[in-house]
């Protein structure tokens, strides 16, 4: 199925400038690709990732033991404007139907632990919200203000009627002030703001930068958001035994000669030369290196101990997660690579979320092959 474009709603997503280049044996190599993307694609590209191009509200299913996750649902329905589905409201007495619901805040935040569906519900909401809309991670916002410059993003994005932001970190003050002046103007001329985070937005920041500048902007957007936290337990891990799959070299030849033989776009990279070559090209060109791809196998992991090579790797891991892109990997487990301490400091959540992502897209490597044996 095509994906609908940002800003008309029209099918067909960007295509990708330049090919993949191919090796004889027609495998393809992620370390001899380095993509452009111009500011119009960058835009065109402010779709749900392609997962969720059917997420909707009534395809969510809350958790029973956690009533939080069916309070969202009907935060998200209210934000859109809808009356909420009978089935996910509680029962309301005669006193409490009379009294008016709150105004609706021009932001919803949805805040929650890994894999409890908060990007379902924000693109729920995005599906839902009328008007011309745009989804995007936070990297891919600050990524269009760089490449267009601040006043030229806020010309583009100015009578948006929504701007969904999944997965909105703080690994950089001036993003976050730059994003929040962003959001404070064009709230300011009536569009609402979506978002989700691991972290409630008054609690942004907090331990890691103390200027009072960055403090006073923080407070500022948080006054924007009506926050909901979503408990559960990550639907990644429920059916998998909590491990990244590792394949033997031989086990990945193998892979890899069903795969092509099946007519399938491999790409093989050693895994430090693809570490290497990720510093080469932007965060927010990573979703062009995986377009295209059916499967990635990475040879020879090894742990990370540079936080600027692991944060990378953990950019490229949400592209390659966003494409449902399977991955093959020798060495060590994927989710043991984040070492030196790195998950017990400050980025430990945008950590633990790359370690469920990985072990989730090993297992869907683990359950092709077993499929094809």
């Amino acid at each position: 199925m095509d994906r609908p474009t940002a800003a008309a709603g029209a099918t067909g997503a960007p295509t990708t400038t330049g090919e993949l280049p191919v090796s004889p044996n027609g495998i393809v190599h992620l370390t001899e690709r380095s993509p452009e993307v111009s500011a119009q694609e960058m835009v065109a590209a402010l779709v749900p990732p392609r997962q969720f191009d059917t997420a909707r509200f009534s395809t969510y299913r809350p958790d029973a033991e956690y009533p939080s996750q069916a309070e969202a649902v009907r935060a998200g329905e209210r934000f859109c404007g809808k009356k909420p589905d009978k089935s996910t409201s509680p029962g309301r007495g005669f006193f409490s139907r009379l009294k008016p619901a709150p105004p609706v805040k021009p932001g919803l935040y949805l805040d929650g632990g890994f894999g409890v569906g908060k990007t379902h519900l924000l693109a729920s909401i995005w599906h839902d919200y009328p008007g011309r809309k745009y989804f995007g991670t936070f990297i891919e916002y600050t990524a269009l203000i760089g490449a267009l410059g601040f006043q030229k993003a806020v010309t583009q994005l100015t009578g948006t009627k929504l701007i969904a932001i999944d997965e909105f970190e703080l690994d950089d003050p001036g993003d976050t002030m730059m994003m929040s002046k962003l959001l404070g103007e064009l709230v300011a001329t009536g569009t609402s703001v979506a978002a989700t985070s691991n972290t409630p937005p008054n609690a942004l920041g907090e331990g890691r930068f103390a200027a009072q500048d960055f403090l006073r902007e923080i407070t500022k957007l948080a006054d924007v958001f009506e926050t909901l936290r979503i408990d559960g337990t990550d639907y990644r891990r429920r059916a998998i035994d909590g491990s990244a799959i590792v394949t033997t070299p031989d086990g990945i030849e193998r892979e890899v000669a069903q795969r092509l033989e099946l007519g399938e776009t491999v790409a093989r990279d050693d895994f430090g030369a693809l570490v290497d070559h990720l510093a080469s090209v932007h965060p927010s060109k990573y979703v062009r290196l995986v377009d295209g791809l059916d499967a990635i196998v990475l040879d020879d992991v090894f742990e990370l101990t540079d936080q600027s090579q692991a944060l990378r790797f953990v950019a490229f891991v949400d592209r390659v997660y966003d494409a449902q892109v399977p991955v093959i990997a020798s060495g060590i487990p994927l989710d043991q690579i984040f070492g030196g301490g790195m998950v017990d400091g400050g980025y430990r959540k945008k950590y633990l979320r790359a370690v469920s992502r990985l072990i989730a897209s090993t297992a869907a490597a683990g359950e092709r092959a077993v499929r094809a044996s």
